[in-house]
């Protein structure tokens, strides 16, 4: 029988703390070629843009995909997981916030090995729902002393600073661009056509996170900011070929390769030995993989059905 959980089961179910975990498992069984990652295929209507997701592994024992739409009235999201010998479909899951927590949790993994140990201060672009799980989630791996804010909207952003400064527990406070961007882990996490973090505003040794340059006219490091980085790393580098604007308008222009940027399995497996040097900036191009989500709902499955939630449903 199948089960169906729904966002406020996955909300009694999930934790940022082994959204991390699972996540990292992820990379690290991608990295040692023992899952299967497809990149994001999309429809685009007039209206309506569709999104679709697949990745299995027989050593997680799954196999899934996750469907969800944008357009006008916001997104939808559903994820499918599949046994990997029988081919039964063991879950349905609404994965809106599966969504969010497994991207947080990707950045989290990739602070874990890229960021240096002592980074008390964030900085934050961007106020929206992934926001809250990238703040979240560095403060999981890393002492987070406090947080500086960049967003659009002055209102908005104060809302967003007031909510997390409660759920974090330090000072969450709003401020100018340069300011945010001199903190020692940077994230972005905007929608931007245009880049909001500049390479001029970077010193030595910060480690950012980039989340939302995951369509080829969307931009939110400068060129700048990319060549001064010493290590840039992705999710998936096929799907960074197809999606990552931030890195595909560089290769074009022939001042960087493929080849510079670590695949984060690679280094959460070991095969890429990383050893960070206090001068280097390092860079998360964080695209979104479908292997992270099959993760996450096994996790929401199997810890589901021990906790009594979802609904068994006739199929």
């Amino acid at each position: 029988m199948t089960t169906f959980f729904s966002e406020e089961d996955v909300s009694k179910i999930l934790t940022m703390e082994v959204a991390i975990e699972v996540v990292e498992e992820s990379f690290r069984l991608l990295g040692n070629d023992q899952a299967i990652n497809n990149s994001r295929q999309r429809i685009k209507l007039p209206k309506l843009m569709f999104h679709v997701m697949t990745a299995g592994s027989a050593t997680l024992g799954f196999i899934g995909l996750k469907a969800y739409t944008a357009g006008p009235s916001g997104g939808r999201f559903v994820f499918l997981l599949f046994e990997a010998e029988s081919g039964k479909l063991e879950a349905i899951i609404d994965a809106d916030l599966l969504g969010q927590m497994r991207t947080g949790a990707a950045s989290g993994v990739a602070t874990r090995y890229l960021a240096p140990p002592d980074t008390p201060k964030v900085g934050i672009f961007g106020t929206g729902w992934q926001a809250r799980s990238q703040l979240e989630a560095v403060s999981v791996v890393r002492r987070i002393k406090s947080v500086l804010v960049a967003g659009r909207n002055p209102d908005r952003c104060e809302m967003f600073c007031e909510e997390m400064a409660e759920r974090l527990a330090i000072p969450v406070l709003p401020s100018v661009p340069e300011e945010v961007a001199a903190a020692d882990i940077v994230i972005t996490a905007t929608s931007s056509r245009e880049p909001v973090l500049l390479g001029k505003w970077l010193r030595s040794g910060q480690h950012i996170n980039a989340i939302g340059s995951n369509f080829l006219h969307r931009r939110e490091l400068d060129e700048l900011a990319i060549e001064r980085a010493g290590c840039i790393v992705v999710d998936s580098r096929e799907q960074a070929k197809l999606e990552c604007g931030d890195l595909v308008s560089l290769v074009n222009a022939g001042t960087l390769n493929w080849g510079d940027c670590i695949e984060l399995g690679d280094i959460v497996a070991g095969k890429v030995p990383f050893v960070r040097a206090k001068e280097v900036i390092t860079v998360f191009e964080s695209q979104g993989i479908a292997l992270e989500d099959v993760a996450i709902a096994r996790f929401v499955l199997e810890r589901g059905r021990k906790q009594g939630l979802g609904v068994v449903l006739p199929f």
